[in-house]
């Protein structure tokens, strides 16, 4: 065997091995995206339910608190944001997180205006709600989590050497996390002399 067969023999060998790794990283890239996006519509479910749950609690706690109004609308507003938000789609995941802080604060603001209402805190179906959306918050927070966990993976993957080579060749961008703006970050004032 000559020399020349032996150099050209490494040099296929190490090509096939280049082919080989650069397929390897597209695939655990694709799959990382698509993790991210699986993560992404596991929160948009949580969230939708509690979304869908929103009216039902509106009605019940207006039933027994009529006259806290403006929670109620703060409630209503922050709800209509979030469906605007979300038809508005695409990659404004930023505005949907903020609508949905916000949603989230005006929930909470709510409940916690239902405390001075010994009757609604009685209420059977009001009760059931108030699990139901505890239960949806919690899963929203474990969902979040699981995606934000994820889109670290796929960012971390993007920006280290050799896999950013690929990720540059093929145009993967990095994904966004689920913050919470500044606002939310505070807790709601709630004020009972209102």
């Amino acid at each position: 065997m000559s020399v020349s067969l032996i150099v050209l023999i490494v040099i296929v060998l190490l090509v096939v091995l280049l082919v080989i790794w650069g397929i390897g990283a597209y695939n655990g890239l694709v799959n990382l995206r698509n993790r991210v996006a699986n993560g992404w519509a596991q929160i948009d479910v949580q969230l939708k339910q509690r979304a869908d749950l929103v009216p039902n609690l509106v009605q019940t706690v207006k039933g027994y608190a009529s006259h806290e109004s403006t929670v109620l609308e703060e409630v209503t507003k922050a709800r209509a944001d979030v469906a605007q938000a979300q038809a508005a789609g695409g990659d404004r995941m930023q505005a949907r997180a903020d609508a949905e802080q916000r949603l989230g604060q005006s929930l909470v603001t709510l409940m916690a205006r239902a405390e001075a209402y010994p009757e609604l805190k009685a209420n059977q179906n009001f009760l059931d709600l108030q699990r139901q959306l505890k239960d949806l918050e919690d899963k929203i927070a474990y969902a979040r989590q699981f995606y934000n966990d994820v889109v670290q993976k796929f960012n971390t993957r993007i920006e280290t050497v050799p896999s950013n080579i690929i990720a540059s060749l093929f145009h993967f961008r990095q994904a966004q996390y689920f913050q919470a703006d500044e606002g939310s970050r505070q807790a709601p004032v709630v004020d009972f002399g209102q």
